[in-house]
């Protein structure tokens, strides 16, 4: 399959915003998995130094960031993951989407959140537990749309908790990289 652009999550401001939090959070040592990589961008920039594990749902994505030299699995979520994470990152599809707003192609994949923008991070929430390491970190981008307070209620019932390390504002939202830890980590 070749690697058709149009296709993959180009990086935009939220791609930038969670790879400098990343850049920030990650430490030597750590074995770093992201999912849902896009383009690679942010796996490619730590790669250099870490242990580093990327995934997609989208073909196109993972021919694309294997291109770059990744590590990529393609996968749904943690579906083809073995082992455990000191750091996971993910920059979900967090846009609320109405059944009519669908694009039906790979790129929706990136994008499509759901009627909340919280679809894909509910499921994110109650399986990420079974791959993170003890001590382990979650750095995960949403936005004013997909709901803060939600978000934050959603990963309080896993038994997390979660503080706001980035925020940016954004035409007619802000952005926000929560840092998600266990409970008591």
């Amino acid at each position: 399959m070749p690697c058709d652009p149009t296709q993959v999550y180009q990086p935009e401001a939220d791609t930038f915003l969670l790879l400098e939090a990343a850049q920030e959070e990650v430490r030597p040592g750590d074995r770093v998995l992201e999912i849902g990589t896009g383009s690679g961008r942010i796996a490619a920039a730590l790669v250099r130094d870490h242990e580093v594990v990327a995934t997609d749902i989208n073909p196109h994505a993972v021919f694309c960031a294997r291109k770059e030299g990744l590590d990529v699995i393609r996968c749904d979520l943690f579906s083809g993951i073995r082992g455990r994470f000191n750091l996971i990152l993910f920059n979900p599809p967090y846009l609320p989407t109405r059944p009519e707003e669908r694009i039906d192609d790979w790129l929706e994949f990136a994008l499509d959140g759901g009627a909340t923008g919280r679809a894909t991070i509910d499921r994110f929430a109650s399986s990420v537990g079974d791959v993170l390491s003890p001590g382990g970190r979650l750095l995960l981008l949403i936005s004013t749309l997909t709901g803060l307070p939600e978000v934050q209620e959603l990963f309080s019932r896993y038994g997390f908790a979660v503080s706001v390390v980035r925020q940016q504002a954004l035409e007619g939202e802000d952005l926000f990289v929560l840092r998600i830890t266990r409970q008591g980590d």
